[in-house]
């Protein structure tokens, strides 16, 4: 049966469904591990194909639209969760040969699955004809975040929308994007502010950021703060890469490497230690996470340098299960960004009690408080300084004996959506 919604204006109204835009997540398929943008919207499928109110699925393909109703929503979470294979190409994905093959085959199930498609011209038509009139639209994954799909939710299903906004770091900081992003993060981001019901931010942080847009471009919708749930695959050492020395104590960095994750100055920091230590004292860094944009120069570095291999290692495309292995198990994680939204893998490494070392970031304020070991960006003495003692302390330790007892409350996805599920 529909459930009730709690509005953010105290008011309580019948939802007769919801409609989960599921347009990132297909459209990542065959493309490697899941970014945390990804895995935000696999959370929401998860918890709304089970919940009791009536759920769709909008998915944005190359020549269209495609409608899922709830037993399209869970045939699609088995196939995204292994359980069931993707199906084969069509004859649509065998003639789009510059997607990858993951991709075509999850677009050609989702056809397959559909109760409804329609051109991109026809999205009101198909809304009008399968939704009932009030559902709910929830886009979590920037993917599909335009007027026109918006109007036409308004036009065809009367319904809220709510977007999931994860930051405006393309906006505050696009010296880190590639050259078009910008430009197209603040289409979406204008779309949001012109026509969404509700905003749900991952943090106060970005709330701030966000409304400070918004309120420059002349509406700022109902806003909530639902930090995001923190969970993280037992670790599983049998899918670690060969060739890892994990003797010696080892950091770890995770994230895409790009500019603004600030890995420069991490290498800084290993050339320093270098120039200090015997090879035999010198910590591992491990940098886990695949080459991204706008880093020539960075690039160049690990591949010229001499401690890349014995004292610096980078892997991507690591398991889930492999990167929980090495979180486990490392001296510290290292997180040196200049800028974040959220930031997961600092509080997926606190909830392990694995020391955390970052720039002193608003949002690693708001959400870890005073666990981490803050360095500011610029300060490379300050960072091996840093790094020495906690090589010291961890050989000085048999095991490790857990998180901090002052630390703050690691989110969970039920406390996420015991407040989202209210207002949506």
């Amino acid at each position: 049966m529909p459930g009730a919604g709690t509005r953010t204006d105290g008011t309580t109204a019948e939802i007769p469904a919801r409609c989960l835009d599921l347009t990132r997540l297909i459209s990542r398929q065959g493309r490697g591990p899941l970014t945390g943008v990804d895995r935000v919207e696999l959370a929401y499928l998860r918890r709304l194909v089970d919940d009791p109110v009536p759920l769709f699925l909008l998915v944005a393909t190359r020549l269209g639209f495609v409608l899922l109703d709830g037993a399209g929503a869970q045939a699609v979470l088995d196939r995204i969760e292994r359980r069931v294979p993707w199906g084969a190409m069509d004859m649509i994905g065998r003639f789009r040969r510059k997607s990858p093959a993951g991709r075509r085959r999850a677009e050609a199930d989702a056809r397959r699955l559909s109760i409804a498609r329609c051109r991109p011209g026809g999205l009101a038509e198909m809304l009008r004809a399968h939704l009932p009139p009030g559902a709910a639209y929830l886009n979590t994954g920037h993917s599909n975040l335009s007027d026109a799909v918006l109007r036409a939710w308004k036009d065809a299903v009367k319904g809220r929308a709510s977007i999931l906004v994860h930051d405006m770091i393309p906006l505050d900081f696009p010296q880190f994007q590639r050259p078009a992003v910008p430009q197209a993060f603040a289409a979406k981001m204008r779309s949001v502010s012109a026509h969404a019901d509700l905003a749900i931010y991952n943090s106060r942080a970005t709330r701030d950021d966000a409304e400070r847009w918004f309120a420059e471009w002349g509406r700022r919708p109902d806003g909530v703060v639902a930090h995001l749930g923190v969970e993280l695959p037992a670790p599983d050492p049998s899918h670690l890469p060969e060739g890892l020395d994990l003797g010696r104590p080892y950091f770890l960095t995770l994230g895409t490497i790009e500019p603004r994750k600030n890995h420069a100055l991490l290498l800084d920091v290993w050339e320093t230690l270098a120039t200090e230590l015997s090879d035999e004292a010198m910590p591992v860094l491990i940098i886990a996470g695949s080459r991204g944009w706008e880093n020539e120069a960075l690039f160049r570095r690990l591949d010229s340098s001499p401690l890349m291999g014995r004292h610096v290692v980078e892997r991507a495309g690591l398991a889930d299960a492999a990167v929980a292995a090495l979180m486990a198990g490392a001296a510290g994680m290292l997180f040196p960004s200049l800028a974040e939204g959220f930031g997961l893998p600092p509080l997926e490494a606190a909830s392990l009690g694995v020391p955390v070392v970052c720039n002193r970031l608003p949002v690693y304020e708001e959400l870890l408080g005073n666990i981490p070991v803050y360095a500011e960006s610029g300060d490379v003495y300050l960072w091996a300084q840093t790094i020495t003692k906690l090589v010291e302390k961890r050989q000085a330790e048999h095991v490790r004996t857990g998180a901090n007892p002052s630390a703050t409350v690691i989110p969970t996805w039920a406390d996420h959506f015991n407040l989202v599920l209210k207002v949506t």
